[in-house]
């Protein structure tokens, strides 16, 4: 069959490190040799419970054994994988519906694992092409911070192509999610190259650096959100961390408060921003140096340009397109990210979602530099921005702030209002100001604006 070839570059590189740890998470682990055995055994599985109308398969799981498996296996067998974090509490069912869902498959925290045929019909015509090109595929669910979940089609046979080339494999603890690109980026690239991939339960900055210690972690990406709790609560300070060779960031804007003293508890680690979206995957990037967030981004595969200070990509291994919701290319076929960008020759700097500009009377303001600026202040733990309707300007700026301890809010309120004056501009500066104990991320560790 067509898709026979598709992991097989993966199964005989299994083969080559057939000894050698493959994953370890804290209820199950295997070697490369034994990971190989499972897939041939899910194989099997799949034509027996499955039937070949079930093309579209929910897959809920974790980074474990079974489930890795279980996804080479239905990659294999030319299925469409839709992955769930199995510590998600979220209902499904509506995102079931939107990706037409014909099966599933559940690996318990146990590593059993329950098989269910749903039954029903394909419509969307992005998962037709795919049965069309008789090509595995991937759906994956958009995190929602700043609006609804979009449902993101990617051609499986595509998404693994850049994995084929052999790069050096290390010891990385994989914190970010299954059912996100970033984390499915961070296993097949660790697999492939015979790495070991990490994955952690608790993702508290305690149990991440104790998993580090535990298992000599040498790389670590991770959202900013996480990594300005990290060094807020000083893990750091409490573990053997001294094999680790370097720490990755993406999936939001990080602060420049954030970085700088993310290079201070870690001097000898090198500091990477990565850049990557759901739709056309992670891309090649290099820091202007530890403590910049100007970089440089592409690589094999990838073009990009600024077209009105937004950034576009054009990739090989771009989406098929949204479930639900216009597709965002251009008729030549570049992904309008929605990325406000600065340029500094072949560097640029992120500035944010154009969706999350906030208009001030015309003035424009990006909540991630108000934010930056915010967490620079004394006793502020995080702080969060967002845009709040008014009749005369427009809108007005609000930010939810998180305390380390408990403080005054007016002499705080008082005391933001001044540091912010002395670094932005007064259309920049909050308007209305909440202390609040509530989380201001979600479960990815990503701000939540909305």
């Amino acid at each position: 069959m067509a898709e026979a070839t598709l992991v097989n570059f993966l199964l005989e590189r299994f083969a080559m490190y057939s000894e050698r740890e493959a994953l370890i998470h804290p209820r199950a682990s295997c070697t490369f040799g034994e990971l190989r055995n499972k897939v041939t055994e899910w194989r099997v599985r799949i034509h027996r419970h499955l039937p070949r109308d079930a093309s579209v398969v929910a897959l809920v799981g974790d980074f474990t054994p079974e489930t890795v498996a279980a996804f080479l296996a239905l990659a294999d067998d030319g299925r469409v994988i839709v992955p769930f974090n199995r510590s998600s509490s979220r209902d499904r069912s509506g995102e079931y519906a939107v990706a037409e869902v014909q099966a599933e498959i559940a690996i318990a925290a146990d590593e059993s694992a329950t098989l269910v045929h749903r039954g029903g019909r394909i419509s969307h015509p992005h998962l037709e092409l795919l049965r069309q090109r008789d090509h595995a595929g991937l759906v994956l669910f958009s995190s929602g911070t700043s609006g609804d979940a979009k449902a993101i089609v990617h051609d499986l046979v595509e998404v693994l192509e850049k994995f084929k080339v052999e790069r050096p494999g290390k010891r990385t603890l994989n914190f970010l999610l299954f059912d996100h690109m970033g984390g499915i980026n961070t296993l097949f690239h660790a697999l492939s190259n015979g790495g070991t991939v990490i994955a952690v339960e608790d993702r508290m900055p305690d149990g991440v650096c104790g998993a580090i210690e535990r298992h000599r972690v040498e790389v670590l990406p991770a959202s900013p959100t996480f990594l300005n709790l990290l060094v807020l609560s000083e893990a750091h300070l409490r573990y053997d961390l001294s094999t680790l060779r370097l720490i990755t960031y993406g999936t939001e804007p990080m602060s420049p408060s954030t970085l700088t003293k993310l290079h201070r508890a870690f001097p000898e680690v090198q500091l990477l921003q990565t850049y990557g979206l759901a739709e056309v995957g992670v891309l090649r990037s290099r820091s202007r140096d530890n403590e910049s967030l100007w970089l440089r981004i592409g690589g094999e595969g990838f073009e990009t340009r600024i077209v009105d200070g937004i950034l576009h990509v054009r990739a090989r291994s771009a989406m098929i397109g949204y479930l639900n919701y216009p597709d965002p290319f251009t008729e030549d076929g570049w992904l309008v990210t929605g990325d406000a960008v600065e340029v500094d020759g072949e560097y640029i700097r992120i500035l944010g979602r154009r969706s999350e500009l906030i208009n001030v009377g015309g003035q424009k303001v990006y909540p991630a530099q108000v934010e930056g600026v915010i967490e620079e202040m004394d006793n502020v733990a995080g702080a969060t921005v967002y845009g709040e309707a008014n009749r005369i300007i427009g809108n007005i700026v609000c930010a939810r702030v998180n305390l380390i301890s408990d403080e005054d809010p007016r002499n705080f309120a008082a005391r933001l209002k001044k540091h912010c004056l002395s670094r932005l501009s007064a259309y920049q500066v909050p308007v209305r100001i909440q202390i609040t104990t509530s989380s201001l991320y979600g479960e990815r560790f990503k701000k939540l604006r909305n």
